[in-house]
């Protein structure tokens, strides 16, 4: 199978912000298909890095990228709020730089049998690892009750015709199980009102396939643990930087930030201060970095990213490391 054409978005930003120097021990948490990754490889002699993701064919295809660094270039299948594990397993006590793109593939959304996209029939399923444990999207679609469904294009989607679309749902598997790409577009079209169909710059199923999406992969729930995590692991002076590309992981990545540059981290009604009082990042993006209009024009998927980068200060105290990790 011929390899797919990736084109790693705000590549440049990456390498000139995170700062990559000799000997650095870096984790691209969502290695996809290697793209950063191997730019990251290249910034400085006898960097190591650790990459990880949930899909297997994109582990596939980023191994064949980097396997010209040999033993500097290790990958791992799982979810990157799981990255304690695989530090562990590589003896690694500690981070000099992470990235963490949370897009999306090109891969994915062209492949029509993993049902990311409409734009050619498949199967309902946006499963970004078949083999997580996690139910298709079909199953969402048809089990879902009126009110889930609601709160999830709503909510992840941000769509405003969320109730009526979750109501065009529910009538339609009624009829007979909804279990393709096709036919959800179809229903979800059909549930706007005509005058919006003929004003809406995207397909109106973009984001509900979206949300569906950031549903059936817990994206959110992992982006909270891998950000709740992250910071104890990073040397003084490393840098994370994360690309994000819908509003709500922006502001959870916002908001984390925030929180550890601002001091005390501790649980609201903890009985003492245990972190001391001082704050562990400093925020090197005040606000976010986005693609300029010629990277837009080569790569339309790049519209919608934000990186946001921040750096371990060196003065600030290392919180104790979660149980087993």
């Amino acid at each position: 199978m011929e390899s797919p054409v990736h084109v790693p978005v705000l590549a440049s930003e990456i390498l000139e912000l995170l700062a990559i120097k000799p000997g650095a021990r870096v984790l691209d948490a969502t290695v996809g298909l290697g793209g950063h990754a191997r730019a990251l490889l290249n910034a400085a002699p006898d960097v190591f890095l650790l990459g990880l993701d949930r899909d297997e064919r994109a582990l596939e295809e980023a191994g064949a990228r980097l396997e010209e660094f040999g033993g500097r270039a290790a990958l791992r299948r799982m979810r990157f709020s799981e990255f304690p594990a695989a530090l562990e397993e590589m003896g690694w006590d500690g981070l000099d730089a992470v990235l963490a793109d949370l897009g999306v593939s090109s891969m994915q959304l062209d492949d029509a049998g993993r049902g990311f996209s409409f734009l050619a029939d498949g199967p309902l399923d946006m499963r970004m690892g078949a083999s997580d444990g996690l139910a298709p999207a079909s199953r969402l679609v048809n089990k879902a009750s009126f009110e889930e469904l609601r709160r999830i294009i709503g909510e992840y989607g941000e769509d405003p015709m969320a109730g009526r679309i979750a109501r065009a749902i529910k009538a339609a598997r009624e009829k007979a199980p909804i279990e393709t790409t096709v036919r959800l577009a179809a229903v979800v079209e059909a549930a706007y009102p005509a005058k919006w169909r003929a004003l809406a710059r995207n397909h109106p199923a973009t984001r509900t396939f979206q949300a569906l999406r950031m549903a059936v992969n817990r994206e959110l729930d992992d982006l909270a643990a891998f950000l709740s995590n992250i910071v104890d692991y990073l040397r003084p002076g490393a840098r994370l930087a994360v690309i994000s590309f819908h509003s709500l992981e922006d502001r959870l990545v916002k908001q984390a930030f925030r929180r550890e540059a601002a001091g005390c981290v501790c649980p609201p009604g903890a009985a003492r201060c245990v972190c001391r009082g001082m704050p562990r990042l400093a925020i090197v993006t005040k606000k976010p970095l986005t693609a300029s209009a010629s990277e837009v024009a080569a790569n339309s998927r790049s519209r919608s990213a934000k990186l946001r980068v921040a750096e371990r200060l060196a003065q600030a105290p290392a919180a104790a490391r979660p149980e087993g990790a």
